[in-house]
């Protein structure tokens, strides 16, 4: 690939843990699924924490992140975002796909609590993440609603509301919910249905087997999150989860 420009070099401030270990499954966006829980956590630096005073003054903050694990060796300068369902082509930079020319992302997530003392480095306790386990953070800034938030803003290609479809459990999907998550702790049955809503499959998969469409009707799946392997099918119009395992990973 030829290059682009000047050169520059970052080294991570830290990381993020989320209940996502790979991409399937993960939001879109940030804030899509507010059941989605993450952990921002800070190398043990002293200057890196100084570097965080007054950061709990705020509700929100933006991550800015690597796509680590986007899985393409080159950029292209167009590509088919799956909000268009693969049907049409945009310019990358007209997007947010990961495969950039240099592969760094922002999410805007909210702020639920921050432990400066924590062991191995402060954490930064955020909802609403779209990342998967691991991805290297370069910098956080506080989210400014007067300078970062403009209602007016047109959304081009991507407006429009968001499909969200009904999510369904069996009777032995719910007992194995009960059993991981007893007290609710982990909001599993919340975060499966915050995911599932928004059809997580790739873009070809929604465009080849519709929801909607009675000949994908018991067409299965399954993702993992939490380290559960949740199994889940089309039926009627809606998503089926009918069964839990465990990731063996």
């Amino acid at each position: 690939m030829k290059k682009l420009g000047e050169d520059f070099a970052f080294s991570s401030i830290g990381f993020v843990r989320t209940p996502f270990k790979d991409k399937f499954g993960v939001p879109r966006q940030p804030g899509l699924a507010a059941q989605a829980k993450g952990v921002i956590k800070i190398h043990p630096d002293p200057d890196l924490k100084t570097a965080l005073k007054s950061l709990e003054e705020f509700s929100h903050l933006w991550i800015v992140f690597v796509f680590h694990e986007h899985g393409g060796k080159n950029w292209k300068p167009s590509i088919r975002p799956p909000r268009l369902g693969g049907n049409r082509k945009v310019g990358v930079l007209a997007s947010r796909s990961p495969h950039r020319p240099n592969p760094i992302g922002i999410s805007a997530v909210s702020i639920e609590k921050i432990d400066l003392e924590a062991e191995g480095g402060p954490e930064i306790y955020v909802g609403g993440v779209d990342l998967i386990d691991g991805t290297p953070v370069l910098d956080i800034k506080p989210y400014i609603p007067y300078a970062d938030s403009i209602p007016e803003a047109n959304a081009g290609w991507a407006s429009g509301d968001i499909p969200r479809y009904p999510v369904k459990f069996t009777d032995d999907a719910e007992a194995e919910i009960l059993k991981r998550d007893p007290h609710g702790e982990k909001n599993l049955r919340a975060l499966i249905i915050d995911i599932l809503e928004l059809d997580p499959r790739p873009a070809f998969q929604k465009r080849q087997l519709p929801v909607t469409e009675q000949e994908t009707w018991g067409t299965r799946y399954g993702f993992d999150v939490i380290g559960n392997d949740v199994k889940y099918e089309i039926r009627e119009g809606h998503f089926l989860v009918y069964a839990l395992g465990y990731n063996k990973s």
